[in-house]
């Protein structure tokens, strides 16, 4: 299998630490769940979703890109397809 696939994210930002995992009812479908401890100011907590996004799907920083959603909460991630499997189990566990 190759190619993209788009992933539906729901951020929190100011977290105590760094958690991927849980469910969201976003605009645009179900949403995996990133929370990370950086602020949502000058794009510093997309920046840490995209790289915990990548952490956790075990792909390089760079394979995970945004599509959609700079500036809000609900953001539409591009990442390889290969990591489908992972999204899914990520996003029906319960949040940590």
């Amino acid at each position: 299998m190759s190619g993209e696939i788009t992933v539906a994210v729901r951020v929190k930002p100011g977290a105590s630490r760094t958690r991927v995992g849980g469910c969201h009812p976003g605009p645009r479908g179900p949403a995996l769940v990133i929370a990370v401890t950086a602020p949502p100011v000058g794009g510093r907590a997309t920046e840490a979703a995209r790289r915990a996004l990548a952490d956790a799907l075990a792909v390089r920083p760079a394979a995970v890109t945004l599509h959609r959603g700079s500036t809000s909460r609900d953001k539409l991630f591009i990442v390889p397809s290969e990591a489908a499997d992972r999204v899914r189990a990520l996003r029906d566990r319960p949040p940590p």
